[in-house]
């Protein structure tokens, strides 16, 4: 019988550092995150025919090139764990130290005793889409950036009229960039139907846009198809954390702000819009301002909502309905 390696693996964007377990030993590894250290990490894992089981965090784009590469191997099964599930499991073992080491150990402990699920890698034109989608938010970012610049260099009064120039070419390039690059994401939603019905149920949201929509679908479209609702909205990071201590300490609720930054921020500005222009969604927001919320804390719990709506436009193949997402007063 083949001996089977037991791998956790702490995902930095520079280096993957991973604690390996045989039969007769445990060890501590340090490879480069990137198409290199991937592959060494493979043989290393496999040698001698070994059959592997590895398990990482699913934090983003650091990890995903790294759990597809091991997944190439037919001797290596993979599992993308949920980085709350194995913050949770740390804290039970009552670990403070906060490392790389330390947290690639975690994981470790966290495949031999969870439950394995194997990871199966998203099809290619959705890891295609969300690197569209990702990249355009960055351009968008960046011509934020810009025009901040922009606005600073014109309030100086000996300006070198070139860098105004250079600046206003630069922001042109990059909106000129986003259009390209969202048609090749519109392209690639147009091609398969299932993507294609999905971004139609999208937009059928008061609020949802093209360019939002693209955003959304693309965060979606990665997950795991059995997850459910609850663990959507865990994993956007709009979960509500409580904080209680005896009778005495009761902190007012906070979304736990753990998972995907992106969905969150592909969200907020569809919920605004929404709360302005989609009666079931503004009686909703009105209602949790009346109970006493702050416009903030009723805002994420619109996103909140809608993630929910969205999961079940989604199961259900239907378009959005303000009926079920809050009924109106009669």
């Amino acid at each position: 019988m083949k001996k089977t390696v037991l791998a956790g693996v702490d995902v930095s964007a520079d280096s993957l550092v991973v604690a390996v377990k045989t039969r007769q030993q445990s060890r501590l590894l340090t490879f480069p995150n990137n198409a290199a250290g991937h592959t060494k990490l493979r043989r290393h894992l496999t040698r001698g025919g070994r059959a592997a089981r590895v398990c990482l965090e699913s934090t983003g784009v650091y990890g995903l090139d790294a759990a597809l590469a091991l997944h190439e191997s037919p001797h290596i099964e993979v599992m993308v764990a949920n980085p709350r599930a194995v913050s949770d499991f740390a804290r039970a073992r009552f670990q403070r130290s906060k490392t790389d080491t330390a947290d690639a150990t975690t994981i470790l402990e966290f495949l031999e005793r969870m439950p394995f699920e194997p990871w199966n890698p998203p099809a290619q034109e959705i890891l295609d889409l969300r690197a569209l989608s990702r990249r355009i938010r960055a351009l968008k970012v960046e011509i934020t950036r810009e025009e901040n610049r922009l606005h600073a260099a014109r309030r100086q009064r000996h300006l070198v009229h070139s860098i105004e120039d250079d600046i206003d070419a630069n922001i042109d390039h990059l909106r000129a960039s986003i259009d390209r690059l969202t048609r090749d994401a519109l392209e690639i939603i147009g091609q398969h139907p299932n993507l294609c019905r999905r971004f139609e149920q999208l937009i059928s949201i008061k609020g949802v846009a093209q360019t939002s929509a693209v955003a959304i679908l693309a965060e979606l479209a990665v997950l795991p198809p059995d997850m459910n609702a609850r663990q959507w909205v865990a994993h956007a990071g709009l979960d509500p954390r409580h904080y209680e201590s005896g009778t005495s300490v009761h902190k007012p609720a906070r979304i736990s702000k753990t998972g995907n930054r992106r969905l969150r921020a592909a969200l907020f500005m569809p919920a605004m819009v929404a709360v302005r222009h989609e009666p079931h969604v503004r009686a909703f927001y009105e209602k949790l301002l009346a109970k006493g919320k702050k416009p903030l804390q009723a805002l994420v719990a619109v996103m909140r909502k809608l993630l929910h709506a969205i999961y079940g436009m989604f199961s259900k193949n239907e378009d959005f309905d303000g009926e079920m997402f809050y009924a109106l007063s009669a």
